[in-house]
């Protein structure tokens, strides 16, 4: 028995050639099936091709020919096509990998037009995100050469003093690095720098590492308010060692030059008057101020130990008191407290009896002192301060007498562990880097006085913060009351 592929093979050939063979056909006559019987048992898909049965050969081989021609010739008109288009693109035959370079040529050439255009037309994005400075244009600064350009990162330089630093290095002509996880730092301190070619803003926490190529560190990153860094001491004191220990780890792999910013507060309640580098201090090593303080100093340590161990260049600056401009209004320090305080007509709040003395200089002169200290080669401890000295209540009187307030003066129970007396010696910093300060303190009160009235209009009102604990926050927010104390 034969199947239906068979069959429908046999009656095909038997119908066409037929006509001239006779006996053939007479001899296949027993398993021959009638035209309407093969039509109705094969499948729907071959009826096209069943009805070539009543056409000639000749006329059925045009027609087959036709069918499958057509797809070819299409294919042939195709690739003539495609052909034609890349010749006439190129004097030659362009293969298809030759294709994905060519493309992707093109999309970096289109990239790299998009950055350009970013880093050379900075002042196209909206005056409202950039700030009033910067939508009208950047500071001007020195155009150096290659060879004295540097790539400088300073840390912490959203803050008061970092920011102030900036504005030097970068009018400097150099390429500045600001890192800051803006806990007391603003940004609103450089964003007249933001969009500058020069000038590049990392958010980031000086714990964790970071992989930088940089020339010199100005390691400034840290609370230095006691009410702000004794909110958290615990990280206070992780940023002061684990954060100079990262910074460390990236000088000594760059082969950069670095300045740890460390603090008069090293000296403790100093039983020695001015106090001189070599002064070891009087430091309560578990109070209230000991994150801060124990901090600097375990801080200074490790910049002297990676010296001598691993020959790298360090240096380390003493700051005392430092008052100016951007500083912050609520970090609760003797300056900012009266100031604010003087210019509202609210009662000056001193913590003690007032005859602690504290010497302040002007943050132009800090900044000047740190720069000549980096580029210095005197690498031991080196005192930056004013010893222009002060009792606090005398202090408290010449900033109502700069204000013209009609402010009262209050005393109020007095912090633990508060220095006593505070004045730099800062005969070593006259001797190597030639550096004293040049502003006298009445000088930079007009000018932070004026900053302070500029942040008051701003915002209202400005409620100062007290000696205890605190986190840095918005200037209305209300301190807790503390209880007063007869002078």
């Amino acid at each position: 028995m034969l199947n239906r592929k068979t069959e429908w093979k046999t009656s095909s050939r038997q119908a066409v050639g037929g006509a001239g063979n006779e006996p053939a056909a007479s001899a296949a006559a027993p398993r021959r099936r009638t035209l309407p019987r093969l039509l109705s048992s094969s499948p729907p898909r071959r009826k096209r091709r069943h009805r070539l049965l009543e056409m000639t050969p000749r006329s059925a081989h045009v027609i087959s020919t036709r069918s499958w021609a057509m797809p070819v010739i299409m294919c042939l008109l195709g690739i003539l096509t495609v052909k034609v288009f890349f010749l006439s693109r190129s004097d030659e035959y362009v293969s298809s990998s030759r294709v994905q370079e060519m493309v992707e040529v093109e999309v970096q050439r289109r990239v790299q037009q998009q950055v350009s255009l970013l880093n050379s037309e900075p002042h196209t994005l909206p005056s409202e995100e950039r700030g009033p400075a910067v939508a009208n244009n950047f500071p001007p600064t020195a155009d150096l050469s290659e060879k004295d350009r540097m790539r400088v990162l300073v840390t912490g330089g959203a803050g008061f003093v970092g920011s102030h630093l900036v504005d030097a290095l970068m009018k400097m002509g150099h390429d500045v690095i600001v890192l800051d996880n803006f806990f007391t730092g603003r940004q609103k301190n450089v964003q007249h720098w933001i969009g500058h070619p020069s000038f590049h803003l990392i958010t980031h926490d000086v714990v964790e590492p970071i992989k930088l190529e940089v020339d010199q560190i100005y390691h400034l990153a840290c609370p230095a308010s006691p009410p702000h860094y004794q909110y958290n001491p615990i990280k206070t004191i992780k940023t002061s060692t684990q954060g100079t220990l990262n910074m460390l780890g990236l000088a000594k792999r760059t082969g950069a030059r670095m300045l740890l910013t460390s603090t008069s507060e090293v000296y403790g309640d100093p039983e020695e008057h001015p106090q001189r580098e070599t002064y070891w201090g009087n430091v309560n090593p578990i109070g209230p101020r000991a994150c801060y303080d124990e901090g600097k100093r375990v801080a200074e340590t490790m910049m002297y130990a990676y010296e001598n161990q691993g020959e790298m260049e360090v240096r380390v600056a003493r700051i005392f008191n430092t008052f100016g401009p951007r500083m912050h209004p609520n970090d609760g320090r003797v300056v900012s407290n009266f100031i604010i305080q003087a210019i509202q007509g609210k009662d000056i709040t001193i913590y003690g009896d007032g005859s602690q003395t504290r010497s302040f200089q002007y943050v132009d002169d800090l900044v000047r002192g740190l720069i000549a200290l980096m580029n210095n080669n005197y690498s031991g401890p080196v005192n930056i301060g004013n010893p222009d000295e002060y009792t606090v209540k005398d202090f408290a009187e010449l900033i109502k007498s700069s204000t013209e307030s009609t402010s009262k003066i209050i005393f109020m129970d007095g912090t633990k562990d508060d220095p006593n007396k505070r004045k730099p010696d800062i005969t070593l910093a006259k001797k190597e880097l030639g550096w004293e300060p040049t502003v006298a303190v009445k000088d930079g009160l007009v000018e932070t006085i004026k900053y302070f009235r500029g942040e008051l209009k701003k915002t209202g009102e400005i409620i100062p913060t007290g000696p205890d604990a605190s986190k840095p926050r918005n200037f209305a927010d209300p301190d807790p009351p503390r209880q007063l104390r007869s002078p």
